[in-house]
């Protein structure tokens, strides 16, 4: 299995050409353009080499910026939210959108991203577009990070609604591939509700 690069909090290229790889929520241009403030259009699709895609990024759903209830009004502990991980060379990689950003936007992605790092997968992006010199995207922190579920963990329906709908609009065969190339979900997929808002302006709240 290949190495984690190194987790950034500054630009790890000089240059105004970025992009950062979408593969879950962000791939919604509704959801990237809540935060970055604008209409986004993809600067392209691409897979990333060398990485897979799973259900790892680990919430506490009782402590953080947001707390959901289940229909029968209890709160689960933990939620679940889609992650990258590095996988052998050979491993199919995931798909996504490539979405391009300014320095000051990479700034603002990190705020929503809070259980993630920004690193750096410029090499691991097939295809790079012309134009785009250097590609980011986001894996949870250390801390953050669930290759086993918690006990009572679940996924938020309307999450994992979301991120089908983003890839059945990138055009045919996006949700197939995203389908293939995304781990089952290993917790229940549930309804829920947000109770408790904590939420930085910009961050999305169904989930």
């Amino acid at each position: 299995m290949p190495e984690r690069p190194l987790a950034t909090s500054r630009l790890a290229i000089a240059v105004d050409d970025l992009a950062v790889f979408a593969y879950a929520s962000l791939v919604d241009p509704e959801s990237a353009a809540m935060t970055l403030g604008h209409a986004v259009e993809p600067a392209g699709l691409a897979r990333l080499r060398g990485w897979r895609r799973r259900w790892t990024t680990c919430r506490d759903n009782l402590r953080s910026e947001k707390t959901f209830a289940l229909p029968d009004g209890s709160s689960p502990s933990h939620c679940l939210g889609l992650n990258i991980e590095p996988a052998h060379a050979d491993a199919e990689g995931p798909n996504g959108a490539l979405i391009a950003v300014t320095p000051a936007e990479l700034e603002r992605l990190d705020l929503r991203e809070v259980r993630y790092d920004r690193i750096e997968v410029t090499s691991a992006v097939d295809p790079l577009p012309p134009g785009i010199a250097g590609v980011f995207a986001y894996s949870a922190k250390p801390e953050r990070h669930a290759p086993v579920p918690p006990r009572g963990a679940v996924i938020i329906a309307a999450y994992a609604r979301a991120v089908e709908a983003a890839f059945a609009a990138l055009g045919q065969g996006a949700l197939e591939l995203y389908r293939r190339t995304t781990e089952a979900p290993p917790a229940p997929v549930v309804e829920a509700v947000l109770v408790r808002d904590r939420i930085p302006p910009g961050n999305p709240r169904r989930w």
